[in-house]
């Protein structure tokens, strides 16, 4: 066997072994400020329309977006391409 240029005769050759592993998949920086994973592995959202121009908004509606829900079945499988981690 020859030898590498620079190398010396006695030198074993270089090994490159192939990658095996699959990469890792990113997570959506959008959907994870957004979304959260419960237990039983549902997201838990917030309501929308509660940052600005709330006095034009009825008390009802801002009373009953209060706090957060769970995703929609319809919406889910969407959303948790975007988190394959969490």
């Amino acid at each position: 066997m020859r030898a590498c240029k620079g190398q010396p005769a006695n030198a074993e050759p270089l090994k490159f072994e192939k990658e095996t592993e699959m990469p890792k998949l990113k997570t959506k920086s959008s959907v994870k400020k957004r979304f959260f994973r419960t237990g039983a592995g549902g997201l838990k959202h917030g309501y929308s329309s509660k940052r600005h121009r709330l006095i034009s908004k009825p008390t009802k509606m801002k009373r009953n977006a209060r706090g957060t829900t769970l995703l929609r079945e319809c919406d889910f499988e969407k959303v948790d391409r975007f988190m394959p981690y969490n």
